[in-house]
């Protein structure tokens, strides 16, 4: 089966997608299809299948010249699984045939007939992870194929997380910016199996997900650059220049979460047969692989990130979500959901004893309140120091008793900041 890197339950599901029960909230996985719900013949181009064929190992076997080829899927020869794919759809029987070698992709056995469906149902760039992981102990095999394919699963969506925030903005270190926008740019990427922990495909809808791989191509050739340039000479200056490709501590700790435990890993991409190559990215992409060498240099490009990127001068809009302070008076401790001025969903900060007054205040109507301070990356910028000009802001009366809402669902947090903990 198949199910979405993200975790949002939103996402219309594509005809070859269903729901599965015993899966979480928000994951859709995809299955056999029903041979109602294949792609409509009518609208599959016999070039597109015969590419996507050819990417997943299927053998052409020969046909009538001009008119039409014979597929087998990969393997020994001598299955009972053959397609016959027309060369155009001008030809009399051309939707026939077309429909016979769907149904006959829905009915095989080749784990790629479904990834071929997904693909023609949604086209979609295909990502591929791979781990070689050292082999398990003896009578361990079943707990490390477990917890190599939940390892893969959540490194893969790392670097995916990673491209998406890098299309947001590129910066060394992202932390809370971004994040709500990135996530759902991941809405309705489709993951295939991962056996034994060891291979594992994403399917990118081309539509809402090409610019997510776009950047990961060059953010990945760029972080394996700067690790070669690393290795041979000491220097980390290629980490700063490859920001600018969308490197970032986010992904390099994705990277280091897939080859850590491993004998080596790697990054492969396809683009969609159906969209084409994008502007700037060769239609063949080389794969992009790493070793347990390279870890050393990848953590400290990581933390060199981490450590170097700059606080941001910001002016937020936030509603009071928390209020704290350890008596009746003095500086206290104010939690904020932003509304506005930032790309983070809650900051905290310290304000004296006038300004908290007023926070108060604002969070008993149900105002928000206007701050201007700095952004620290300290905590994944989620932290606003130096605060000045604490004001309420005048909102419409829908917009307050929502904020009023808010604050009935928190009294107890309001009331620690009125008699003190």
């Amino acid at each position: 089966m198949h199910r979405p890197m993200d975790e949002s339950a939103n996402e219309e599901i594509p005809s070859v997608v269903r729901p599965h029960p015993i899966e979480p909230p928000g994951l859709r996985p995809t299955g056999p299809p029903a041979a109602g719900n294949l792609p409509d013949p009518a609208r599959v181009d016999p070039a597109v299948l015969a590419a996507l064929l050819a990417r997943h190992g299927w053998r052409r076997r020969g046909g009538a010249a001009g008119r039409y080829s014979r597929w087998t899927p990969p393997g020994p020869p001598g299955g009972s699984t053959s397609l016959l794919v027309p060369d155009t759809g001008a030809f009399p029987d051309s939707e026939d045939l077309l429909g016979e070698a769907l149904t006959a992709l829905a009915r095989s056995a080749a784990p790629s007939a479904r990834d071929i469906l997904v693909s023609l149902a949604v086209p979609s760039d295909e990502i591929r992870w791979w781990r070689e992981a050292p082999e398990p102990a003896a009578g361990t095999a079943g707990a490390a194929s477990w917890t190599g394919a939940e390892q893969l699963h959540g490194a893969a969506r790392q670097i995916l997380l990673a491209g998406a925030l890098a299309v947001r903005g590129r910066a060394g270190y992202h932390g809370a910016r971004h994040r709500r926008r990135a996530l759902a740019a991941l809405d309705g990427i489709l993951v295939g199996p991962a056996p034994g922990g060891r291979d594992l495909t994403a399917f990118v809808p081309v539509e809402a997900g090409r610019p997510v791989a776009v950047r990961l191509h060059h953010a990945l050739h760029a972080t394996r650059e700067a690790v070669d340039y690393q290795r041979a000479t000491g220097g980390m200056e290629a980490f700063d220049s490859a920001v600018a490709a969308g490197v970032s501590r986010e992904l390099t700790e994705a990277v280091v979460a897939l080859v850590r435990g491993s004998e080596g890993a790697g990054i492969a991409l396809e683009w969609a047969p159906a969209a084409g190559t994008p502007d700037g990215c060769p239609a063949r992409p080389e794969p992009v692989e790493f070793s347990p060498g390279d870890l050393p240099a990848l953590r400290r490009a990581g933390a060199r990130y981490l450590r170097d990127e700059p606080a941001v001068t910001v002016g937020i809009t936030g509603a009071v979500v928390r209020l704290r302070r350890s008596g009746p008076r003095g500086a206290g401790i104010v939690r904020l959901r932003v509304l506005a001025g930032a790309e983070v969903p809650h900051v905290r900060l310290e304000l004296d004893e006038e300004a908290y007054r007023i926070a108060g205040h604002a969070h008993l109507v149900g105002l928000p309140v206007r701050v201007e301070g700095r952004l620290e990356s300290r905590g994944g910028f989620r932290r606003l120091t130096r605060t000045s000009q604490v004001v309420p802001v005048q909102v419409d009366d829908a917009e307050r008793d929502r904020l009023m809402k808010s604050l009935q669902e928190n009294v107890d947090y309001f009331e620690e900041a009125c008699t003190g903990e």
